[in-house]
């Protein structure tokens, strides 16, 4: 899965230089997606995910991936939609045709979000200087996506290889999270 995940869909930007780069741990601004924010009650997720092109997942903390897709479980009726930004029209169309009728809410976050790449063998201990979350690989497996806080900012932790994960946050956060991210990788090289 992360495989797919990290050719397909998770990229880093090519037009951004790397936010940091040492040995033990890297943080990458990732290309921009398409976001859809999905709201909706069970009897609409399989037509949903076949609209999208992915299965929704329906257990807490998980995701599932397609080519060039990803489902993010964030909630008992919510999902974040991942897929590439040329895609967006397409995709919001299909789910909007198929759910017509349907209660449901798609909105396009696109523009809300950012993200970035932290991977490395010290990627977890870097994102546990602000996240108080288990992210070893038994607690937190590749897979794994979940809302939390970093110090005071609210991000969304997705793990997409067993060194690897996907920080976002709301743009406006972005440069904080980052900041802090690399101001502490700096007592990593440090030690």
């Amino acid at each position: 899965m992360s495989d797919l995940l990290a050719g397909d869909l998770i990229t880093p930007d090519a037009g951004a230089a790397p936010l940091l780069g040492l040995a033990s741990v890297s943080i990458l601004k990732a290309a921009p997606l398409t976001r859809l924010s999905l709201r909706a009650r069970a009897p609409s997720l399989k037509t949903a995910g076949l609209a999208f092109g992915s299965s929704l997942p329906t257990r807490p903390l998980t995701s599932t991936t397609a080519d060039r897709r990803a489902a993010l479980w964030m909630g008992p009726d919510e999902w974040t939609l991942l897929a590439p930004v040329e895609d967006l029209r397409a995709v919001f169309d299909g789910i909007e045709g198929k759910l017509a009728g349907e209660p449901h809410a798609l909105v396009d976050v696109s523009d809300r979000s950012e993200a970035i790449i932290v991977s490395g063998e010290k990627a977890s201990w870097l994102l546990n200087t602000g996240i108080f979350v288990d992210f070893s690989l038994e607690s937190f497996p590749v897979g794994t996506v979940t809302r939390t806080l970093f110090h005071k900012t609210p991000v969304m932790v997705w793990r997409i290889g067993p060194d690897t994960f996907v920080v976002e946050a709301w743009g406006s956060f972005m440069d904080y999270v980052s900041g802090l991210l690399v101001q502490c990788a700096q007592e990593l090289q440090a030690a």
